[in-house]
């Protein structure tokens, strides 16, 4: 499996993860709840403090806290009512979706189209 990365919300920087040749830093998921999962080191595979984003990303539609259902609900859903995580290091709630980041927190170097 490959890497999952954002942009922070609040700073619009990419999510670097550990194994990247950037330097990773503080980020902060919150649900719409108040709830936060503060990570400093992101290994690059969605968990944040402990929850990993897409198992949380269910929850708050519903969910038991199903990561396949949650990464179904990320990547084939045009649904305006799905509710998000945030990613950002204010730790803020953002009421829609994160972006994607294009280098997956780690491909930085290498000549793609989006580079």
């Amino acid at each position: 499996m490959g890497f999952f990365s954002w942009i922070t919300q609040d700073t619009c920087k990419s999510i670097a993860n550990q194994y990247s040749n950037k330097n990773t830093f503080k980020v902060i998921m919150a649900d719409d709840k108040g709830n936060q999962w503060e990570e400093s080191n992101y290994e690059g595979y969605g968990e944040f403090g402990g929850k990993d984003y897409y198992a949380l990303l269910d929850e708050m539609n519903g969910g038991t806290g199903d990561r396949m259902r949650g990464i179904d609900l990320w990547f084939n859903n045009d649904n305006a009512d799905v509710k998000y995580p945030s990613l950002s290091e204010c730790g803020a709630y953002f009421s829609k979706k994160p972006e994607d980041c294009p280098h997956q927190g780690f491909f930085y170097d290498f000549d793609f189209p989006w580079n």
